[in-house]
């Protein structure tokens, strides 16, 4: 099975999606599933991973709406505030639903770098625990450190890195980048999205070869049993079309073992979110 383990959808207003600016002038409209669908049968893809894109409770329930209408939609990651005082109760009655498997927050526009460490934040995640749910973790390469820590605290929960921590791709900047995901990767119940790079390149002239010593960090870090390849549509149109975004993952793991292959392009994110 062929999973984009990281997608997102939108009906496009300006309050909801206020983080797209007048750059972005390509993704100021609707994004549903009938859009993507196209681009995954095109690709060779069986289904995909939602995630949250707006920090709302309303945003899980639509998106869990539209995976029960959509079979190739196959998770759910959504968003619950995990430092609220009833996170508990939250997180049971989104998980009745078979296809919510996770919870992300927006860590990387947290102001504290130690956000993922505090202890309200931490209380939640152990709340997910207990019901089995995944955490993805969405952080810059300031952050990884932290990171780090709540993987050391939590040793038994799943939590995957959405693209690779977004390193300084356009500048070709490494560190402390290269050093942020080591350290993370020692923690065995962390897996990595290998998604997000193009945007975190230079968007007009980007080039494979750009992509390449970001991709060799990862793959040696993780290994291709902790890594699943994720389209970030449509916020990779910025850079690149769908096609184009995944061919750079499949032409970099083209020689590899055809096992490694599909649990890179498929049988990782199945195993990770239980689809």
């Amino acid at each position: 099975m062929r999973i984009d383990a990281h997608q997102h959808f939108w009906t496009y207003t300006p309050e909801t999606q206020a983080w797209i600016d007048d750059s972005m002038e390509v993704l100021k409209r609707d994004f549903l599933p009938q859009h993507l669908k196209v681009e995954l049968d095109a690709g060779g893809f069986d289904g995909s991973v939602v995630v949250q894109a707006p920090q709302t409770l309303e945003e899980t329930r639509w998106l869990l709406k539209l995976a029960g209408h959509n079979p190739f939609i196959k998770g759910v990651v959504g968003w619950v505030d995990l430092r609220a005082k009833d996170v508990r109760d939250q997180l049971k009655a989104f998980a009745a639903n078979p296809k919510f498997k996770g919870v992300r927050h927006i860590a990387q526009a947290e102001p504290d770098e130690r956000f993922l460490v505090g202890a309200a934040f931490t209380e939640g995640v152990a709340a997910l625990g207990e019901l089995g749910l995944t955490y993805d973790i969405l952080v810059f390469p300031r952050q990884l450190s932290a990171a780090a820590e709540l993987a050391g605290k939590f040793p038994k929960q799943p939590f995957v890195l959405d693209h690779i921590a977004k390193p300084e791709i356009k500048a070709g900047k490494m560190s402390p980048w290269r050093e942020g995901i080591k350290e993370l990767a020692k923690h065995p119940n962390v897996y990595c999205k290998v998604s997000g790079l193009v945007t975190e390149a230079d968007w007009q002239n980007w080039k494979p070869e750009d992509l390449k010593p970001y991709l060799e960090v990862v793959f040696k870090a993780f290994g291709p049993q902790r890594l699943m390849a994720g389209s970030d549509w449509p916020v990779c149109l910025l850079a690149a079309d769908y096609g184009p975004v995944m061919a750079t993952v499949r032409d970099f793991i083209e020689k590899m073992p055809r096992e490694d292959q599909d649990a890179i392009l498929g049988g990782n994110a199945a195993k990770f979110y239980k689809l």
